[in-house]
């Protein structure tokens, strides 16, 4: 099988052996991360101010064809992809994060300072004035155990190559105290921070199960990590589920576009999806490549939200995430609106994000999070405005928030602007 189909390899050496348990998305990317370190690791130079990252989780193959075909799923970031394959990355438009051992290939509890900067040394030595570098890939999912030594090997690589982000993706809030390695996950955040110092949080979180069953602990993870990161003035990303496996279910349209639209109204500024090739083990079905290399129709689901992300670009990466409350249900360790919030009321079970822009004006993010049903989105605001203003997910362009654009897909979300009344 050629090697872009078959990208991860599979690991039983951690939670394979397990049922369907809380640690099955740690075990999804352990099954899958080997295979990756066979492609070898991830760099972030100057990017264009509408750049906004959005990767499949994923080894990154020496492939053109391939690699186009990832850029026109509106991806912005290969994945993780060998040295040799960052000239292929660039042709297609493409950044990506290189995957190498000299940047993963430790022991995190016993990192030798000394050898481990040889190591770095030499690998940023091949790439670092690759123009498609973003970062380099260190580790997935470390226990508390492991940050040291990860501070070891990242301090080296943000001194030899500055603006590059030494790749560590976290564990999601549903990881037990012996896999965090702390006794809460808020601690675990807190410790990853203050340890390794990162440019960017990363974290995954697989909540869609089978049976139309969905996670309880979804939001409370978004509200911890986008708590540390306005703390530490840090952008985050979320890695959400593309694939059917062990107990998940194989997403659906309303599914993805619930997962993005979520991770955008909690201030996400960086996007990625478990997996883009299907793995030919097990259950896996219904990634956006399948195990023989056709797309499926995940693909073109994908290539839509993904787009979609691409025109809010460039106003998203100009707003500041103030706010975020529920409405209907409100979800375990989040809020409703209180009195500093710009929606004071809207009919069915909404999530909104407040957010500032950098000329002072303000914004909502507000999606639906009804997996079934579509929704009429008439906000009550706080305080008078003039109108709203919604920016089309098609075109980046604003237009009054009227008529038809007031109805919302399962899922979908509207990023508005709120446009003042005029002084008196």
């Amino acid at each position: 099988m050629r090697r872009h189909r078959t990208t991860i390899l599979y690991s039983t050496s951690r939670d394979s052996s397990q049922s369907f348990t809380k640690a099955n998305s740690m075990s999804l990317k352990r099954l899958s991360l080997l295979l990756v370190l066979l492609l070898s690791r991830t760099g972030l130079a100057a990017e264009p101010a509408d750049f906004f990252p959005i990767m499949p989780w994923d080894g990154a193959p020496n492939d053109p064809a391939v690699l186009q075909r990832i850029h026109d799923c509106g991806f912005t970031v290969a994945g993780f992809a060998p040295p040799t394959a960052l000239d292929a990355c660039q042709a297609a438009g493409l950044k990506a994060i290189v995957s190498d051992a000299r940047t993963s290939g430790y022991n995190w509890t016993k990192v030798d300072a000394k050898s481990a900067r040889e190591k770095v040394a030499e690998l940023v030595k091949e790439v670092r004035h690759h123009p498609a570098v973003y970062g380099y890939y260190l580790r997935d999912e470390p226990s508390a155990s492991f940050f040291p030594g990860l501070a070891t090997v990242s301090g080296i690589v943000k001194e030899l190559h500055p603006g590059a982000w030494p790749y560590i993706n976290l564990f999601p809030n549903y990881a037990n105290a012996g896999q965090l390695g702390t006794p809460t996950y808020d601690a675990y955040l807190e410790q990853f921070i203050e340890t390794c110092h990162p440019p960017i949080l990363s974290y995954d979180h697989y909540a869609i199960l089978e049976g139309g069953g969905f996670r309880g602990e979804y939001f409370a993870n978004l509200e911890s990590v986008r708590r540390a990161a306005l703390k530490h003035d840090l952008p985050f990303w979320q890695i959400v589920l593309s694939v059917g496996a062990l107990s998940y279910r194989e997403p659906s349209a309303a599914d993805m576009r619930f997962q993005v639209y979520t991770s955008l109204a909690y201030g996400a500024r960086g996007l990625a999806y478990f997996k883009y090739f299907t793995p030919a083990v097990g259950n896996y079905r219904g990634g956006p490549i399948d195990q023989f290399g056709h797309q499926n129709p995940m693909w073109h689901t994908l290539q839509q939200v993904n787009l979609q992300v691409g025109k809010l670009a460039p106003t998203l990466l100009k707003l500041k995430s103030d706010h975020v409350y529920h409405f209907g249900d409100v979800p375990a360790g989040c809020t409703g609106p209180d009195a500093n919030s710009l929606i004071e009321a809207i009919a069915g079970p909404m999530l909104v994000g407040d957010f500032t822009h950098e000329d002072g004006s303000r914004y909502l993010i507000i999606v639906n999070k009804s997996f079934t049903s579509s929704a009429a989105c008439f906000p009550k605001l706080r305080k008078p405005a003039a109108r709203l203003d919604v920016i089309s997910a098609y075109t980046g362009a604003a237009t009054p928030f009227v008529g038809e654009q007031c109805f919302l897909a399962p899922g979908q979300g509207v990023l508005l602007k709120l446009v003042p009344a005029a002084k008196k």
